[in-house]
Formats: structure tokens, sequence, C-alpha cells
């Protein structure tokens, strides 16, 4: 019972110590990307230049989504493994060869860094 207190009380003396330096939840996602990084994700994936997830599917902020996927909701929790989740972006033909998804990453489409900020993006939803 002692170590469970000090636990509790090493945990919340971090949480007091983290906010007082100013790092907020807002700032740094649980992954530990930072809100800048999942904006520009965001831009990307909403960019009828380069991602353009929102023709096919519905995400939250989208205009004008499209129904032909997915919608993108809880990818968390559907994708746990984000590694799963960015080789999903990255050839989704892969996992299922008779995909529409357009192979991004094997096609170079978007860059290997601009897929890593796609995957953050989605990844949070």
């Amino acid at each position: 019972m002692r170590r469970f207190s000090k636990i509790v009380s090493t945990t919340s003396i971090l949480a007091v110590a983290i906010t007082g330096l100013g790092i907020a939840s807002t700032t740094v996602s649980a992954a530990g990307t930072s809100k800048a990084d999942i904006e520009k994700g965001q831009a990307i994936a909403f960019s009828r230049k380069k991602g353009n997830c929102l023709a096919c599917h519905s995400i939250k902020g989208g205009k004008l989504p499209g129904n032909i996927a997915p919608p993108l909701v809880a990818m968390h929790q559907r994708f746990p493994d984000r590694a799963k989740l960015r080789a999903q972006i990255y050839d989704s033909t892969v996992a299922n060869p008779n995909s529409i998804m357009p192979p991004f990453g094997r096609h170079k489409i978007i860059s290997d860094k601009e897929i890593d900020l796609v995957t953050d993006f989605i990844h949070q939803l």
C-alpha cells in the first residue's frame, strides 16, 4: 500500500511539474507528436494536391467529404499500432490487393516525411 501511495504521489508531482513548465496536452499529444505536426498532417490530408483524403473519407473538420471509404474516426482504437496505419497509408494494396486507395508511398504521391505527418494526424482522430 505504501508503494502505491508513493507512485501516486510521484505521478502527481510530475504532472504538476510538467504543467508548471508550460507543457500542455494541447501542445503535445499522448504519442509525443506536436500540435504543429498534427496541423501539418491535416493540411496534407485535406490538400487536393497532396493527400486528398477527403475525396474518399469523411474526416472531422473536412469540407465536402467523400463516402466511398470508411470515415476516419476512432483511428487510435482501430490502429493501436501506429506502424500498421502508416503501412496502410504507404501502400494499402499490401493488406488488400483490391484496395482502391492510392499507394501514396509506393507511387511517391507524397514523401515519407509527409506520410509520417499524415499518419500522426489520422492516428490521433
